[in-house]
């Protein structure tokens, strides 16, 4: 799983996990008919309660997921309300910086709407990111700092706002692009809407006697096995929050506990995978094979299959298969796999937004900071002979 732009490191700032409730009312300046906003500051867990029902679900906005990815931070997960509806929510994490020097408002993949879909739903964005404005740049001095989940369009709604308000990009992935299957296909629509080579593979896969099964989190000892395995046959650099997975698959709410799927050949799991499938985009979070999978296909069967069960039991419209990490043999079957039907679409910059010089410098001196430490662990990592050498040229 690719991660982008993380909360800055530093001393670490007070978490508390529950957070008196607290409210207010915004409204921005901008004409519309949807009146005043209310705003409701929750507890990390009545927030995992409330995410759900977004259709802009992200791991990311869980407070389950955030509290063990960047203990560092401070959680501010707020609520909005219009009319007395739930329309939308964002968790912020406060990152304080070295030596006292400010703070840094962080909103990675947020804010989220209820409904992606809804008429007025520019409108909602556009009054969250205004409390925003209001609450952490204006009134508390920080560096407010979105980073738009991706679009299944080349026109990014919540980028495209974010700019005509007046923030500015920060850093990018190397590699952005990220790729989406269309969901809501039918089988026959989607083998058409696979690359020919992509639909080759699969139809080969087809004939290997091979079984798809869903998995209770209980057999997750068994994904561990496959992960450990293909990562040290692959030699992938991992800097993703495997560690934190064990707490995801025990989540109570079926909704937002990811789901295990394995891949049997002759009785032995041969492929697994881990998918997020909450919101109206699911999400391939780690995949793992061992080395009988790839004579076999499995790779193709498995994802085609979870294409199937996700159209079928959830309402998903969009599966995203992350991004490459610079992988051009990732890219070719994940661009096939899209296919004529999905998108390949790149994951914004950070956008950041400082109303005060202050918060500004100080945000931009530790993104500056930050940005130099991951180019110079790059590097390492492109000369260790113990790890994979990224081979994608970049456009």
């Amino acid at each position: 799983m690719s991660v982008i732009a993380e909360p800055l490191h530093s001393a670490p700032s007070p978490v508390s996990p529950v957070i008196d409730v607290e409210t207010a009312e915004t409204s921005p300046p901008q004409s519309n008919s949807l009146g005043m906003v209310k705003v409701e500051r929750v507890s990390g867990e009545i927030w995992d309660q409330h995410i759900a029902q977004f259709d802009g679900a992200a791991q990311e906005q869980m407070f389950t997921f955030t509290k063990g990815r960047w203990p560092n931070v401070s959680y501010e997960p707020n609520l909005f309300y219009i009319q007395g509806k739930l329309v939308g929510g964002v968790m912020i994490m406060v990152q304080s910086l070295p030596l006292g020097i400010g703070k840094i408002a962080v909103a990675k993949w947020g804010p989220m709407l209820v409904d992606n879909q809804a008429d007025n739903a520019h409108v909602i964005y556009g009054k969250i990111v205004e409390m925003l404005i209001g609450e952490y740049a204006d009134k508390r001095g920080m560096m407010v700092s979105v980073l738009p989940k991706v679009s299944p369009s080349p026109v990014n709604m919540a980028l495209e706002h974010l700019r005509e308000r007046g923030f500015v990009p920060g850093s990018q992935l190397e590699f952005p692009n990220r790729y989406l299957v269309n969901l809501r296909l039918s089988d026959e629509e989607q083998r058409k809407s696979f690359a020919q080579k992509w639909r080759y593979h699969l139809n080969k896969s087809n004939k290997n006697d091979l079984v798809f099964e869903p998995a209770p989190a209980s057999r997750l000892s068994e994904f561990d096995e496959l992960y450990t395995i293909m990562n040290e046959r692959k030699k992938f650099a991992d800097h993703s929050a495997y560690d934190l997975i064990p707490e995801l698959m025990a989540l109570e709410d079926e909704k937002l506990r990811p789901e295990l799927f394995f891949v049997r050949h002759e009785g032995e799991v041969v492929a697994g995978a881990i998918i997020f499938k909450t919101g109206d985009t699911a999400v391939y979070l780690y995949g793992a094979t061992n080395a009988k999978a790839l004579p076999l296909r499995a790779g193709y069967f498995m994802h085609w299959e979870i294409i199937r069960w996700l159209r079928d039991n959830t309402e998903a419209r969009w599966y995203d298969l992350g991004g490459t990490d610079g992988f051009q043999g990732l890219h070719q079957f994940k661009k096939g796999m899209a296919g004529s039907q999905g998108h390949i679409e790149p994951v914004a910059p950070v956008m950041n937004y400082a109303s005060k010089m202050r918060a500004r410098l100080a945000g931009n001196f530790a993104y500056f900071a930050r940005d130099q430490v991951n180019w110079l662990r790059g590097v390492v990592e492109k000369v260790r002979s113990d790890l994979a050498s990224p081979d994608q040229k970049k456009k």
